[in-house]
């Protein structure tokens, strides 16, 4: 397992993180200790969770993969031997379950992580960031911009907020999610002027299908020392290809929650089917390969890769250790100039 320094911080994290938003839903207490333990065993020190987890998103799920993780440290580890990522949902209709509606002023964040930690059972997280923004901005696969002034909380307030999580010890880095080149300049900023903590990390989708972290973001992470936590690195799974053809596999992600049809569009299709064929061709397992890209990326922190399945995550861990050649590397980029970013 290859690790890299997060940001400006003292801590080394594994190129590989494990994503857990299926413990809870797809993935019962015991298989998701299993999970822990088979990637803890293969060098993963890096775990990335969220208060809304699991997913899809439900009230009576909202907080049982925290919880999850929370009786693996208990009864099973040293919490010092890993490195935990969490966050705080911002405003979302849906999410009315979460303090009422879910906001990123003082208030909400410091119940927010005050209940990460009790289900965490952990007097601190590693990480804590911002799930996506308070003001209406393009995430979550949104197109256009549509100019707006409804900023909502002031960013300043919510970095002063995590400023003092910081001071109070219950989380030593902090960082941002879904965010936008806007965003992470403000808060940069922000830090800048007002002597506050310093965002570490951007968390952003990033995979084969989604490179629009290169236009803009990528500069950012470069030269503001502001790593990439890549997250849905296989598309939901698509990039595996098992999708193709219209195949429904039986207890995979997109078969059971059919509305993540982020990755299901024609011109998707398309370029799946293209990485795929690429794949077979130089004798590689596509959602490998495709991992296996994700970990060459310069701007990358750690790539996070979730599994609802032992034998999906010794697959996917094994991307760790895989190095793509430069016909390879050329071959995927002569793809994407094809179809450049079919999905947002």
């Amino acid at each position: 397992m290859k690790y890299a320094r997060l940001g400006n911080t003292d801590l080394e994290v594994s190129i590989v993180c494990l994503g857990t938003m299926t413990f809870g839903e797809q993935n019962s207490e015991r298989e998701a200790h299993e999970q822990l333990d088979y990637a803890l065993a293969r060098g993963v020190n890096f775990i990335d969770t969220a208060e809304m987890y699991s997913v899809p998103a439900k009230p009576d799920t909202q907080g049982r993969t925290e919880e999850y993780i929370g009786s693996w440290l208990a009864t099973r580890h040293n919490r010092h031997g890993v490195i935990i990522a969490t966050k705080v949902a911002g405003p979302a209709e849906r999410l009315a379950y979460i303090r009422g509606g879910p906001r990123l002023d003082r208030s909400h964040i410091n119940r927010a992580i005050d209940a990460s930690l009790r289900r965490l059972r952990t007097d601190y997280v590693d990480l804590y960031q911002i799930h996506w923004p308070e003001r209406s901005t393009n995430f979550f696969g949104q197109l256009g911009y549509e100019c707006r002034n409804d900023l909502g909380i002031p960013l300043e307030e919510t970095l002063d907020a995590l400023a003092q999580l910081v001071q109070a010890g219950k989380a030593r880095y902090i960082g941002v999610s879904n965010e936008t080149a806007w965003g992470i300049g403000e808060y940069l900023r922000l830090s800048r002027d007002r002597g506050l903590p310093r965002i570490v990390t951007v968390q952003n989708p990033y995979n084969l299908l989604n490179r629009t972290f290169e236009i803009g973001l990528a500069e950012f992470s470069h030269r503001e020392n502001l790593g990439l936590l890549a997250y849905s690195p296989l598309a939901m799974g698509a990039l595996s290809g098992k999708y193709l053809g219209g195949r429904q596999p039986p207890s995979a992600r997109l078969t059971l929650f059919p509305q993540f049809d982020r990755y299901a569009s024609p011109r998707c299709q398309v370029a799946i089917e293209s990485y795929v064929a690429l794949a077979k061709r130089c004798g590689l397992d596509p959602a490998q390969m495709a991992l296996a890209f994700v970990n060459t990326r310069p701007f990358l922190a750690s790539n996070i890769i979730g599994a609802t399945t032992l034998a999906q995550l010794r697959a996917n861990l094994s991307s760790a250790d895989l190095t793509l050649p430069v016909e390879v590397l050329k071959a995927i980029d002569a793809i994407h100039l094809q179809q450049p970013n079919p999905a947002p």
